[in-house]
């Protein structure tokens, strides 16, 4: 697992990013705005995807050790804008209740278990700050002002994507590759895919050339493993094939 934040600096980070989120909606023209990065959703549906989700992270915090999450709450959510804001101001404070409870430790099921991410509440943090994130920067392009991310969180941003999305035993089903990510503030990362599955790797010198590599800043990086950018922003070097069988592969386990 990659060097990351602390758990406190985790939850301070959710309460942050989803203030700057709630921002964003309050400055949006309207809950039906569309969301440019999120095709056919509106505004009110973002708000209501990101608020059910840290309610059901609660949920699955709070049931410890699970072989299946909970059901997702389906209660209907408000659509007047400062009920909605303040329902999805409820939705985060209980999930950081839940969080602040548990500790860091507390082992819980998720998605990716198999992975590199721990399966407890210091990775479920981990992973909501990020979902918050880049939901923030969704809900700020709907509102038509983004603002640059903390170049930190988005450099664990880009770790903690390849720990948990792209980190999976299930077999590469093409030749085998390395990928190396290079953000300008000086981190990189290299993701490993043959057939026994896809990894984060270290970077050791003298180390043979990678595949493909993707250079930008953390943010571009971020945005891009997310869906939010193409190959096309970002400056590739190397087999192009390689970052587009990665993006199009959905890896049963």
């Amino acid at each position: 697992m990659t060097e990351s934040l602390e758990y406190s600096t985790l939850l301070q980070l959710i309460d942050e990013r989803s203030a700057a989120f709630r921002s964003a909606v309050a400055a949006a023209p309207s809950l039906d705005a569309p969301v440019p990065s999120c095709p056919e959703w509106t505004l009110f549906d973002l708000v209501q995807h990101l608020g059910r989700g840290q309610r059901w992270w609660a949920a699955i915090v709070a049931a410890g050790p699970a072989e299946a999450p909970p059901a997702k709450d389906a209660a209907e959510v408000p659509r007047e804008l400062e009920a909605l804001l303040a329902w999805y101001a409820e939705s985060n404070e209980l999930l950081l209740s839940v969080l602040r409870e548990a500790g860091p430790e507390r082992e819980c099921w998720a998605w990716w278990g198999a992975g590199v991410s721990p399966a407890n509440s210091w990775g479920v943090a981990r992973r909501r700050v990020h979902e918050v994130l880049v939901h923030t920067y969704d809900a700020q392009l709907a509102a038509g002002a983004v603002q640059p991310m903390p170049a930190d969180v988005a450099i664990d941003g880009v770790a903690e994507f390849l720990d948990t999305c792209n980190s999976t035993p299930a077999a590469w089903p093409h030749e085998a590759a390395t990928i190396h990510y290079h953000a300008t503030e000086g981190r990189s990362w290299l993701l490993a895919l043959d057939g026994t599955g896809a990894w984060p790797a270290p970077l050791t010198d003298g180390a043979a050339p990678a595949s493909a590599s993707a250079t930008g800043t953390a943010e571009q990086l971020l945005l891009f493993v997310w869906g939010r950018l193409t190959l096309s922003d970002l400056k590739i070097e190397g087999d192009h094939q390689a970052f587009e069988q990665l993006i199009a592969w959905e890896p049963e386990e």
